[in-house]
C-alpha cells in the first residue's frame, strides 16, 4: 500500500547566502548549496525571490457569496478579481491576525469565525513565497473604514456566489491563483461538509521561515 501523499521537507547544506538586490517589497536572495549523494556533493547556485510569506481570505456570507475585490496588478496590466490578501510583513505577528488585519483594512470586513483552508507555494521554482488562505464566515462590517492609498485607492468590491465563482475558473475569465485555489478547495471542502478545515491557529511547519510563523 502506497504512503499518503505529502510534500517532504528536505534541508540541504547552504554554503553561502547573500542579497544581490534589495527591493521595496521584497529581495532576490542567491544560495550555493550541496546537493546530490556524490562525495564531495555538488555545489548548486540558486537566485529567488526572498518573500515574507502572504495569508488571504475567502470570506464567506450565510448565502454562500464570496467577497471578491477588483485590484490593479502591474505586473500583468490587469484590474483583476482576487479576494483580499497581504503580506506577512509585521514582524512577530501571527497569520490569522495578519489575515483579520487584512480583511479588515482591504474590505472593511470582519468576522467571528475562522479556519484554516489550504497552504501552498505560489511559485517554488523561483521564489520562497507561502500563502496560507483561511475561510472567514460570520461577517459584519468593520467599525472603521480605511484609507486606502496606491493601486487599492480603487478597489471595487462583489459579492459573487461561490458556485458562480468556480465557473469563472473553470472558464478561465478570472486567472488569479489565490483566487482558483481558494474557491476550487471551498468547493469540494463544502461538499465534503467542511470536514478539511484547520483550526486558524495550526502551525506552519512548512513555512519556509517557519521558526518565526509558528
Amino acid at each position: 500500500m502506497s504512503q499518503p501523499l505529502s510534500d517532504e521537507v528536505f534541508p540541504v547544506n547552504v554554503v553561502s547566502s547573500e542579497v544581490v538586490y534589495a527591493g521595496i517589497v521584497w529581495d532576490i536572495r542567491r544560495d550555493m548549496f550541496e546537493y546530490g549523494d556524490t562525495v564531495p556533493a555538488e555545489t548548486i547556485t540558486r537566485e529567488y525571490v526572498d518573500h515574507t510569506g502572504a495569508v488571504a481570505i475567502l470570506a464567506l456570507d450565510d448565502q454562500d457569496r464570496v467577497l471578491l475585490i477588483k485590484q490593479y496588478r502591474h505586473p500583468v496590466g490587469a484590474r483583476e478579481w482576487e479576494i483580499p490578501a497581504g503580506l506577512l510583513d509585521i514582524d512577530g505577528e501571527s497569520p490569522v491576525l495578519g489575515a483579520q488585519r487584512e480583511l479588515a483594512e482591504e474590505a472593511d470586513v470582519v468576522a467571528s469565525e475562522w479556519n484554516l483552508l489550504s497552504d501552498f507555494y505560489s511559485t517554488p521554482g523561483g521564489s520562497n513565497e507561502a500563502i496560507r488562505i483561511y475561510l472567514a464566515r460570520g461577517l459584519s462590517d468593520a467599525r472603521s473604514v480605511f484609507e486606502r492609498t496606491d493601486e487599492e485607492s480603487d478597489i471595487e468590491k462583489r459579492w459573487v456566489p461561490l458556485d458562480e465563482v468556480v465557473a469563472a475558473v473553470l472558464g478561465r475569465t478570472v486567472g488569479n491563483s489565490i483566487l482558483s485555489i481558494a474557491v476550487l478547495t471551498a468547493q469540494v471542502s463544502r461538499a465534503a461538509g467542511w470536514a478539511s478545515l484547520g483550526a486558524a491557529d495550526a502551525p506552519w511547519s512548512r513555512h519556509p521561515k517557519s521558526h518565526s510563523r509558528d
